[in-house]
C-alpha cells in the first residue's frame, strides 16, 4: 500500500487557550502532546513555542527543551518552523544548529499577512536560511501560500541554495495567500518539479476538503490546532490527536497506509 505521511502543527504562533483551551502551549504540553498525535499515526511534528504569556517565540531553548522531552518519548521526526514573526533573521535560524531538527520550514517568499502585517521573507533571509539548512544536514520543508513562491523555490534550487529532491508544503486559505480550493491545490501541485514531494492543508474552515482532496491526489497530510481549532462546525477539537485519528481513518478508507517514522524519513530522503 502507498505510504502516507501525516504532519500535527499542534501549536502554531497564534491560537490560544481562549481559541481552545486543550491546545499546548509550554514545552511539557507540546511534547506529551506529540507523543500521543505520535500513538495515534504522525510521523511528524512541526513546531512552534510559545513564551511565558503564551505569544510567538523563536527561543531556542525552548526548542531544544521540548524536542529532549519529545525524543526521550517516540522516535517522530521533528520539524521546526523558522517563521517567527517580529523577530530578527538571525533570531529566526538561531535554534537550527542546537536542536538539529530533521526539517525545517522555509516559507518561500513575503506576502502580505492577514492583510495587517507583511510576512517578509528576503532574498538574503532566503539564500542564508537554505545555505545553513544543507550545511546543518535539515530538509527543507518548502511551505507554499501563493503560486510565486515555486517558481522561487526552483530558482534557489538552481542557484545551489536548495537540494533536490525538494518537498512542498501547500499552505491554503491565509488571508493573504491563495484561497483553500480543489483548484488551486491541483494547479499548485502542476507547477512543482518532477520528483518532488508534497504536502498540503487548508486552514479553518478549508482543513477537511483540502486534506479529502490531498488524500485523492497522492499528497501528504498536515493537520493539527496550529491551522484550525475546530474538528467541525461549531466543535472545539479535544485534542491535536483527535485530528491525527481522523486523518489516519482518511488515510486506510483510501486504501493507503499511515506512514511510520521511518517511513516519513524514506520518502523524504532524510538521512539525519
Amino acid at each position: 500500500m502507498a505510504k502516507t505521511i501525516i504532519t500535527v502543527a499542534p501549536t502554531g504562533a497564534w491560537p490560544t487557550k481562549k481559541d481552545n483551551p486543550n491546545i499546548p502551549l509550554n514545552p511539557k504540553e507540546i511534547a506529551a502532546d506529540v507523543v500521543e498525535c505520535y500513538k495515534a499515526g504522525a510521523a511528524i511534528c512541526h513546531l512552534h513555542m510559545r513564551d511565558e504569556e503564551g505569544r510567538g517565540s523563536m527561543s531556542a531553548e525552548r526548542f531544544q527543551e521540548t524536542v529532549d522531552l519529545i525524543k526521550a518519548q517516540c522516535d517522530i521526526v521533528i520539524n521546526c518552523t523558522t517563521s517567527g514573526a517580529f523577530v530578527s533573521d538571525g533570531e529566526r535560524m538561531a535554534h537550527l544548529p542546537l536542536v538539529k531538527p530533521d526539517i525545517a520550514s522555509y516559507d518561500c517568499g513575503t506576502m502580505n499577512w492577514m492583510h495587517n502585517a507583511v510576512f517578509t521573507n528576503t532574498p538574503q533571509f532566503l539564500e542564508q536560511l537554505g545555505r545553513l539548512m544543507i550545511e546543518h544536514n535539515i530538509k527543507p520543508e518548502i511551505e507554499i501560500f501563493d503560486a510565486g513562491m515555486i517558481y522561487n523555490s526552483i530558482y534557489y534550487a538552481k542557484k545551489g541554495v536548495l537540494k533536490t529532491p525538494m518537498h512542498y508544503q501547500f499552505v491554503l486559505g491565509a488571508a493573504g495567500g491563495m484561497a483553500a480550493t480543489v483548484e488551486n491545490l491541483v494547479f499548485l501541485r502542476s507547477l512543482i518539479p518532477e520528483g518532488s514531494t508534497w504536502g498540503a492543508l487548508g486552514i479553518g474552515k478549508g482543513h477537511v476538503p483540502i486534506m479529502l482532496a490531498t488524500v485523492a491526489l497522492g499528497g501528504h497530510l498536515r493537520v493539527g490546532m496550529e491551522d484550525n481549532v475546530l474538528y467541525g462546525p461549531g466543535q472545539l477539537a479535544e485534542s491535536n490527536a483527535q485530528f491525527v485519528k481522523r486523518a489516519a481513518d482518511l488515510v486506510r478508507l483510501a486504501g493507503n497506509e499511515a506512514a511510520t517514522p521511518d517511513d516519513a524519513r524514506q520518502i523524504l530522503s532524510l538521512t539525519r
